[in-house]
């Protein structure tokens, strides 16, 4: 396997860049401070109907329910960006090949439609994971050489797209949350992977700034591991995800593993909603007793209490979730990286899991969101949170109706 520098110096050669990346750079031209992830993805259409008219376009499916006066509410709300999920597995499929142009060309066309609303763009290819409705998801993109080839050539394509844009109002993603290791021959892997990204990337796309984050999805510890002057390269925006603690942030989810989907109405604050708690953790005890597997039952159990002794006071929760931040500022400063180069891509709190009666209060959830929301910009971090509607819909919850405007109204009171 070739090294990062090798595939970098091939791509980079190939691009008419090799010496552009040895000579002094500018530093990252897009400069964002607060956002929202634009995630609707109500239908999912299967793959069979990729095909047919309709289906897929516009594309990114938010483009079919919100219009220039939503996003102008966005920006008043007090964001200024929006990043912009795009599942990149349509680009890929046999089934909607005569389309790539076209989806191109839409994704473009949501991009300028951001913009025209006062509002900047990060275009994050975010692959939705496979199933039976798709052929792949971002583990098959990592680890098929010959996908991961194409998606290169995608990633150039996008590239291309998006060069022409003002490169302060529009950044481009590669990748979202890829799903390796940290350490090892995984993290080996995807620093390999990253740096043949970046130069397909920068082929293609020269003036734009780049988002690229670490490995485990997306975490502050991937994005540790990673040295940052392997990528030649000034205009680099330093993106990670954090969701802790996961008991809170995830309770009730049925993708988040097989013990979470058992405990819902978890308090944020815990420490401050005693009786909230105790009813919370006899409810989540009395699911795992009646519908865990048997053999599974006595461990759930105890890895409850272990998950809430470690949040039940103030410090103890204050320490996990600034733990992740500290990584990345350490990080930062290890490396000299300018900490407003840095982009916390993703945070929040789930508000309802689809099909779930529990619903988090909007209080404890915009409590959560401030709280994140402060720790990121003590640090000089961007900030964008999921998301717009759904489980975690801040804005909307599913079927497009309101969700609680406790966050909004949060939001709306930070200091600029």
């Amino acid at each position: 396997m070739a090294s990062r520098t090798a595939w970098l110096k091939r791509g980079l050669a190939a691009a008419g860049l090799l010496a552009l990346a040895s000579g002094p750079l500018e530093a990252a031209t897009f400069s964002p401070e607060r956002g929202l992830n634009l995630d609707l993805w109500d239908t999912w259409p299967n793959e069979a109907e990729w095909s047919r008219d309709g289906v897929l376009l516009p594309y990114p499916e938010w483009r079919r329910r919100l219009d220039a006066e939503d996003l102008v509410f966005l920006k008043n709300v007090g964001f200024d960006f929006l990043r912009m999920p795009v599942d990149p597995i349509p680009f890929l499929s046999p089934k909607a090949d005569h389309l790539r142009e076209r989806l191109l060309m839409s994704v473009l066309e949501g991009v300028r439609t951001i913009n025209a609303a006062g509002l900047k763009a990060i275009v994050d290819l975010h692959p939705i994971p496979r199933g039976a409705d798709r052929f792949a998801g971002v583990e098959e993109l990592l680890r098929d050489d010959a996908l991961f080839e194409r998606y290169l050539d995608l990633v150039r394509d996008m590239g291309r797209t998006l060069a022409a844009e003002d490169p302060e109002r529009v950044a481009f993603e590669l990748l979202n949350e890829p799903v390796t290791g940290c350490e090892g021959a995984e993290a080996a892997t995807w620093d390999d992977q990253l740096g043949r990204l970046f130069a397909a990337a920068r082929s293609s796309a020269p003036r734009t700034t780049l988002i690229l984050s670490g490995a485990c999805w997306g975490s502050a510890s991937g994005l540790a591991a990673l040295n940052p002057n392997s990528i030649p390269d000034d205009n680099i925006l330093w993106g990670f995800h954090s969701y802790d603690p996961f008991i809170l942030t995830t309770q009730g989810a049925l993708w988040a593993g097989d013990f979470i989907r058992y405990v819902t109405g978890v308090p944020y604050p815990p420490y401050e909603h005693k009786a909230e708690l105790e009813a919370a953790l006899s409810k989540a005890r009395a699911r795992i007793r009646a519908d865990a597997p048997f053999m599974r039952r006595s461990g759930m159990l105890d890895y409850l209490d272990e998950q809430i002794a470690g949040i039940d006071t103030e410090q103890e929760l204050d320490a996990q979730m600034d733990a992740p931040f500290k990584t990345v500022a350490d990080w930062t400063a290890r490396y000299g990286v300018d900490p407003e180069n840095i982009l916390l891509g993703e945070f929040g709190m789930i508000r309802q899991e689809y099909g779930n009666p529990d619903v988090i209060p909007g209080a404890w959830r915009a409590a959560y969101i401030r709280d994140m929301i402060e720790k990121a910009e003590q640090r000089g971090f961007a900030w964008s949170i999921w998301g717009y509607g759904g489980a975690f819909g801040i804005v909307e919850e599913f079927g497009g109706n309101p969700a609680e405007d406790d966050v909004l109204r949060m939001i709306r009171s930070l200091k600029k």
